[in-house]
């Protein structure tokens, strides 16, 4: 799909009657409106009006009109509803009445992000790995099964699922690279091939939601809570990501040491030195940061490696002829985050990278999580921040991550999130009252 006829033609020819149009909040929460196949003409020319101000950090209820413009090329018929009077989606791209671009829609921003790379001649590219659990249902974390990493069990009911999601996505036009049972009992993942950012970032709002719908169908709940279980290793959004010039990786030289090139070290260096700054838009829950704990294989180590998965940016081994594969990996952003502004801030400290000519430091190819404080500090390694309102106050003093995001998605996530913490903060957990009520 291209064009709004190659839209009008896939409706009349796939009997579709109903289009929702998808766009998300600034948190990543997914929202959608139905239009009928009547309406999707007026909707292609003129887009269509919805209440701005019940968005969570969209507009204030006095200036609160807002309007959804059909992107054609993310049409796509939705295969678990009924073929008979089909439905099928696209996304949006959320407008102000005069026609202007909305500066609080996420898919906006990045789409910002990625023209300041298209102007340096750069295309972005990226690879999710988005980890999830299954559950018996949304009320408590029961498990389905009791397997590991890779663990393969005849006639197991999550397999079967994992299959229905693949034969799904790929049914959407979604590519996927591979799927398997993860480290933690009933943990699952299934990591889409790589691709340009955008597109990659609307695979990732679908993917999410394919997941839960065919768990649905069997009575299950799929969830990307990133710490669903005490004790367990938590879900994890690892990305991976490489520029492109042209069909050239920019990140691969032959001629450099690990097979990196200057643009990729430059890159990846900004990545590391930026960390703190943007942890809070990858990683933006309270619960967030009870997977970003030393241990469970979490990433709170802000240094880089090849083999290294203890490290936080991992750069795999180069592999012969494969110098289109030469990427880095960042480890600490989450399933629960938005991947349009996720997306955008890991660009923009990379690019930041290169154009102010970061150096990037040795890799550390030892085992941090076996490393004590000295060690550490004679390294230099530093640690990701312990908790949400550290995060919080890291992004607030960021001046990459307001220009990354502007300033009407930055001041409104910071207020949101800070407005979390306080929740969070205030509550009376069950942990209390069994440690304290009896004894204090």
């Amino acid at each position: 799909m291209q064009t709004k006829d190659d839209v009008l033609k896939a409706v009349e020819e796939n009997d579709v009657k109903f289009i929702r149009l998808w766009f998300t909040d600034i948190l990543g929460t997914l929202k959608s409106f139905a239009i009928t196949k009547e309406e999707l003409e007026l909707a292609l020319d003129e887009g269509m009006g919805f209440d701005g101000s019940s968005i969570e950090g969209y507009r204030d209820i006095e200036e609160s009109d807002m309007v959804a413009m059909p992107d054609p090329s993310t049409f796509q018929i939705l295969p678990w509803r009924p073929k008979e009077r089909a439905t099928a989606r696209m996304f949006v791209d959320v407008l102000n009445p005069d026609g202007s671009h909305f500066e609080g829609d996420p898919r906006y921003v990045l789409k910002r992000n990625l023209k300041r790379a298209a102007d340096k001649g750069y295309t972005f590219y990226v690879g999710p790995e988005l980890e999830y659990f299954y559950f018996k249902s949304s009320d408590s974390p029961e498990i389905i099964d009791k397997g590991g990493y890779f663990d393969l069990t005849p006639l197991d009911l999550a397999t079967d699922l994992r299959r229905e999601t693949v034969f799904a996505l790929e049914k959407m036009g979604i590519k996927v690279e591979y799927s398997h049972h993860e480290v933690a009992p009933s943990q699952h993942e299934i990591d889409l091939r790589y691709n340009e950012a955008l597109k990659m970032a609307d695979d990732t709002m679908t993917y999410r939601l394919v997941v839960k719908e065919v768990a649905q169908k069997e009575g299950l709940y799929a969830t990307f809570m990133p710490k669903p279980i005490f004790g367990e290793n938590g879900s994890g959004m690892h990305v991976h990501q490489s520029l492109f010039k042209g069909s050239s990786n920019a990140f691969y030289d032959a001629n450099e040491e690990y097979n990196l090139s200057k643009i990729g070290k430059n890159y990846i260096a900004g990545i590391l030195k930026h960390a703190n700054e943007m942890c809070s838009v990858l990683a933006q829950t309270v619960n967030s940061y009870k997977r970003l704990v030393p241990g469970y294989e979490a990433p709170v180590y802000v240094a880089w490696a090849n083999r290294n998965r203890s490290a936080l940016v991992r750069v795999p081994m180069y592999k012969p002829g494969k110098e289109l594969a030469t990427r880095m990996e960042l480890r600490c952003p989450d399933p629960a985050c938005n991947p349009y502004m996720a997306f955008s801030v890991m660009l923009a400290a990379g690019l930041e990278g290169i154009e102010n000519g970061y150096e990037l430091e040795d890799p550390v190819e030892k085992n941090i999580f076996a490393m004590n404080k000295a060690e550490m500090k004679s390294a230099g390694i530093k640690s990701l921040p312990s908790n949400l309102k550290e995060a919080i106050d890291a992004t607030e003093q960021s001046v990459l991550v307001r220009k990354a995001l502007g300033d009407h998605i930055f001041d409104r996530f910071i207020e949101i999130k800070n407005r979390e913490w306080d929740d969070y903060r205030i509550q009376v957990t069950p942990y209390e009252m069994d440690k304290y009520l009896s004894v204090l």
